[in-house]
């Protein structure tokens, strides 16, 4: 599977600042230190309707931590994919009658239209769940072999007990894991399992529902956690530097993917930190597919709303935080836009190399872009109301917001 093609990063005089970014595993803030090749995986969308601000905003903010790892002079390596099939997919086909792997090639190909759009740096690998089949099935049956997975009418499950370290990612207590795996696709009440936590790795085929050779483990399809495991430890391996995805994914599944991952390979940890975006809201409520309250790039852009403008107004967030989309959101990030173009059209201006640092620092700060932009909007002020005389600012300011946020003026 391809990815989008990648938008040109301006270099910028200077250095950046080693990322300082929440951990949702020790529940504070750790400085990242990767080495020449920073390493990222981020999980991706499940196509059966893309892209809701709420996963704009997801990727947005892993498109920021690329950004400052590149300012480092870092290469990054990073690695998302997709969940080409699952229940809400299949369902979703259903609902509609139309066939499945149509549904999801329209909606992944809409997706990437919207990253393209909306300047986010693609990744280095982009990978379907149908395509890492053949890795998936040997890592379920090293599991099953192992000892640390078991079948139930012919599904495989994996048990959580087998791994020392399950519950480091989300620091939950089980009640909470129960309900929460009850809500988000887990069967904790299915009689026969070990534990009702205990995650599906292989699914025997079900009639009417596709299915690929399982080899040992009969026809199937993979369970939602090992998916991610198998193409993480194929292009990063152990121990990379961020795990990231809504918070929404701490649990399960990125606990039971970290799970997964570490039984398989005796080492720990799967990833150095596990950072999580905030929730956005539609009148009230968490935007999801489930409810429908869905606000969609593509048609703000068929609206003809400026893909920048889109992006002021997630860059207005702090990533950690939940907030609601209004109309009011969008009309001052088009207006902000404004400003910052005017300010940058001028031929000369004020100088700008301690904005650039502002920038920078904001960003190393657990990604703080809602500063970042406080900080382009006193310069834009000054600039517009006195101008200046440096022939180079206009330009270094337009790379910085460019390079640091993704944002072309």
């Amino acid at each position: 599977m391809h990815a989008w093609p990648a938008s040109e990063v301006p270099a910028l005089p200077g250095k950046g600042r080693d990322l300082r970014i929440h951990d949702t595993a020790t529940g504070g803030r750790i400085t990242l230190d990767p080495g020449p090749v920073a390493r990222i995986y981020v999980c991706g969308i499940t196509p059966y309707d893309a892209t809701h601000m709420g996963h704009a905003a997801t990727y947005n903010a892993f498109d920021l931590v690329q950004r400052v790892w590149l300012d480092t002079k870092r290469q990054v390596h990073y690695v998302q994919n997709v969940t080409d099939v699952d229940d809400p997919l299949l369902e979703r086909a259903v609902r509609d009658g139309q066939d499945w792997t149509e549904l999801a090639e329209r909606e992944t190909a809409l997706f990437r239209e919207d990253m393209t759009a909306l300047r986010m740096l693609p990744p280095k690998h982009y990978i379907g769940a149908v395509e890492a089949i053949p890795g998936i099935v040997p890592l379920v049956e090293r599991l099953r072999d192992a000892g640390a997975a078991y079948e139930l009418d012919g599904d495989v499950y994996f048990s959580v007990e087998t791994d020392p370290h399950f519950g480091g990612v989300s620091n939950l207590d089980a009640e909470a894991m129960r309900l929460l795996s009850a809500e988000r696709g887990g069967d904790p009440e299915r009689p026969g399992k070990k534990n009702p936590l205990d995650p599906m790795l292989w699914m025997a085929a079900r009639e009417g529902e596709p299915s690929w050779d399982g080899a040992s483990l009969g026809p199937g399809r993979p369970g939602w956690h090992i998916e991610c495991v198998a193409i993480a430890l194929d292009h990063l391996g152990m121990g990379f530097d961020v795990q990231g995805g809504g918070s929404d994914l701490a649990f399960p599944h990125h606990e039971m993917g970290a799970s997964h991952a570490q039984v398989l390979t005796g080492e720990y940890p799967f990833a150095q930190a596990y950072v999580h975006a905030g929730m956005v809201a539609l009148d009230g409520e968490k935007m999801s597919k489930s409810k429908g309250n869905l606000v969609f790039v593509s048609k703000l852009r068929r609206d003809g709303v400026d893909p920048a403008a889109i992006r002021l107004a997630l860059l207005s967030h702090h990533y950690r935080s939940d907030w609601e989309w209004t109309d009011q959101v969008l009309a001052d990030a088009v207006e902000r836009l404004g400003r910052w173009r005017a300010a940058v059209s001028r031929p000369d201006g004020l100088p700008a190399e301690a904005l650039v640092e502002e920038v920078r620092e904001a960003l190393a700060d657990d990604l703080d872009a809602p500063a970042a932009l406080a900080a382009v909007d006193r310069w834009a002020e000054r600039q517009n109301a006195e101008g200046g005389t440096d022939e180079g600012a206009p330009g270094l300011v337009s790379r910085a917001v460019d390079a640091l946020l993704g944002v072309a003026l």
